[in-house]
């Protein structure tokens, strides 16, 4: 797990504890953003999607691979900064040197580079995943708990206080925001977009679980911003519905 590191605010000049996300790499391992220790905060004033991402290689397999743009709040003045990463060749950069576009050198090119070997974690064997009929939108909910927790998540539960109006249960964990719509009409393109905010402000990874599935914008979406969906049937069996959720089921938490 990468280590909190301070940034200070621009406009008010606190400093502010961040620790920078931690995405899941196609390969199974984790990617890592490097933080450009030499560029300053930039204050945000306005969101554009085009300048909300950035290019990361994965240590273990070279594979590079765009994800959202750091940023912190602070939690005095309220002031928003997005942070800069080191570009994916300069030096620092995990896995630096390899080729880019998703086929990268892995841990043997680095070794016959002369370069430190970073084994590629292999995911631990699980149990079979044991269903729980679904027949309200509380068993939903539920068959999704535990989905998450076969997955490796610990301490998934709803968060404290009034919850927030909208058809989609909230469930968090460490490092997690999940939702969970047990709804009978298909998710659509906010529903996703929201669960990625939200895991960005948390600093956590977004999922999403749907009995109806999906409007064709919010899969789209979805792949865009690398956040995996699973549908479920009555069964209650989650299927995953796209390569992010391939991916967390097959490396898990």
């Amino acid at each position: 797990m990468a280590e909190a590191v301070p940034v200070r605010c621009p406009e008010c000049l606190r400093e502010n504890g961040y620790t920078a996300p931690v995405f899941p790499c196609a390969c199974g391992a984790p990617a890592e953003l490097p933080l450009d220790p030499s560029a300053p905060p930039a204050v945000l004033t306005h969101r554009n999607w085009s300048e909300a991402w950035v290019r990361a290689r994965c240590a273990a397999c070279g594979r590079v691979d765009e994800w959202p743009q750091p940023e912190v709040g602070c939690g005095s003045c309220g002031t928003v900064v997005r942070l800069a990463v080191l570009p994916v060749d300069a030096p620092g950069h995990p896995g630096g040197g390899a080729a880019g576009g998703g086929s990268g050198a892995g841990p043997s090119a680095a070794a016959a580079a002369g370069g430190p070997v970073v084994p590629v974690p292999v995911p631990v064997p699980r149990a079979p995943f044991r269903p729980v009929t679904i027949r309200t939108a509380r068993d939903a909910v539920a068959t999704a708990a535990l989905y998450l927790r076969w997955l490796g998540f610990r301490d998934v539960r709803r968060p404290e206080g009034p919850p927030v109006p909208s058809a989609a249960v909230d469930l968090r964990a460490p490092g997690l925001v999940a939702q969970v719509d047990p709804t009978t009409a298909p998710a659509g393109l906010r529903a996703v977009e929201c669960v990625w905010l939200n895991g960005l402000a948390a600093s956590a990874s977004g999922v999403y679980f749907a009995l109806a599935g999906y409007t064709q914008e919010a899969r789209s979406r979805a792949d865009a911003l690398g956040i995996p969906l699973f549908i479920m049937d009555l069964t209650g069996t989650p299927q995953p519905l796209n390569e992010a959720a391939e991916a967390l089921v097959t490396a898990g938490a």
